[in-house]
Formats: structure tokens, sequence, C-alpha cells
């Protein structure tokens, strides 16, 4: 069974998650946004009282609100990076873009391209990787189909969908994102966004505007999960 845990971090309010087998403790680092010593140590500290074993970090999406605790992730439990390769130019303007924003991005590479590698095992679970472009070309979502978990970073939030004004992004490949490929995965799995609250499928389906704008009917027809 898969366990997930979420911090805040920063400010920008990064939800940052872990993602773990119950059984084995191995789990996945998502979007660790923490950028101090006392966000590092809320994060280290529930790793290590949980007695989890990271197997990788991961990112949705390379924009630097997401990444300021990657390196430190990196080099405490020796774990891979993982990153859709159309976001790999974000991740190398990442420090002078992050600087920008007051982060400190150090130059990093990711190890595992999850345009070749669509699907992260940690312990007996497995999360499926959907390319979700349009935050940017390289967003993606985790998807936890025996759990009905998805992790959706800057794709997909409560009542609202993420920025399309930033470098790589395109609102029509947005929003053709979360209705042919996020909506199909069914009106009960829980949408644990980047940013803010979690949902389901079927609230947003129901109550967001930018989703019923495109779908016919989308205020007036209760979705069926």
């Amino acid at each position: 069974m898969t366990k997930i845990a979420r911090f805040v971090f920063n400010h920008f309010g990064v939800n940052s998650y872990l993602l773990w087998d119950e059984k084995s403790g191995e789990a996945l680092v998502v979007d660790p946004g923490c950028v101090n010593e006392s966000e590092m140590g809320r994060l280290s500290e529930f790793i290590a009282d949980k007695g989890l074993k990271p197997v990788a970090v991961v990112l949705t999406h390379a924009h630097p609100d997401h990444m300021g605790g990657v390196a430190f992730i990196k080099k405490a439990y020796g774990v891979p990076l993982a990153l859709h390769s159309a976001d790999s130019e974000l991740l190398k303007i990442a420090p002078a873009y992050g600087a920008q924003m007051m982060f400190n991005i150090p130059a990093l590479e990711a190890e595992i391209d999850l345009s070749v590698q669509t699907s992260l095992k940690f312990g007996e679970c497995v999360a499926e990787v959907i390319h979700t472009p349009g935050h940017s070309k390289g967003g993606v979502c985790l998807y936890v189909a025996e759990d009905g978990i998805l992790l959706s970073g800057d794709t997909l939030f409560s009542g609202s969908i993420g920025r399309s004004d930033l470098p790589g992004g395109d609102y029509d490949e947005l929003m053709s994102s979360i209705i042919e490929r996020l909506l199909p995965l069914g009106g009960g799995v829980a949408v644990h966004p980047g940013h803010g609250s979690e949902t389901t499928i079927a609230q947003e389906v129901n109550t967001n505007p930018f989703i019923g704008e495109v779908l016919e009917g989308g205020f007036n027809k209760p979705y069926e999960e």
C-alpha cells in the first residue's frame, strides 16, 4: 500500500511529497521545495522517524520553486534525479531563473529521463508517469493506480489550473493534458497538487471553471465516478 505525506515549503507555498511503500519503506521524494535548514530538517526528520529509504527524487517539472531541496536529497540519500527530458532546458537555466525568484538553485543533472522511463517503482508500489505538457514542456503527473493517488504537480489545482504564461507553457496543451490524460483516470482519484489543497477528479470536473469551459455542459451535468 502506498502512503503519502505532504510538506509545504518556501515562500511560494510548494507542496512537496513523500510517497512510500508501507511494507518496504522505499520512497520517492517529489518536488522537494525546501530551501533552508529548518525545512530540510523537517523532511529528513520525517524520513528518519518513519524509517524510509528514498530511491529517487522526482520533479514534476523544472521550475525553481519545486526544486530547492533536490541537491540536498541527492547528497543525503545518494539517489538519482528523475525529470522529463523536455524540461532539460529549464533545468539548465534554473540557477539564473531561480535567482530572480529568490531561490538558490545549484546546477543539476537528471539521471532518469521520464520520457523513457515511464514508471517508477518503490518497494512493491509503482507510480505511472503521465506526460502533461502545458505548464512546462516536460511537465508530468505521477499516478499510483492501485491506491488512486495522483500527484498533479502544477498541471491541475483545486478549482484552478497551472499557469501557461511561463517559459515552456501553452494553454491549449495544458487543457488537452487535463481533459485527455487526467480526467479518464476516474472521478474517485485523489488529486494532490503542487500548490493548495487536495481535491478529486470528480470535484474538478463538476466545479473547476477552466474544465467547465471545455466540457460541454460541464456545470450542469454531474460527473459519474
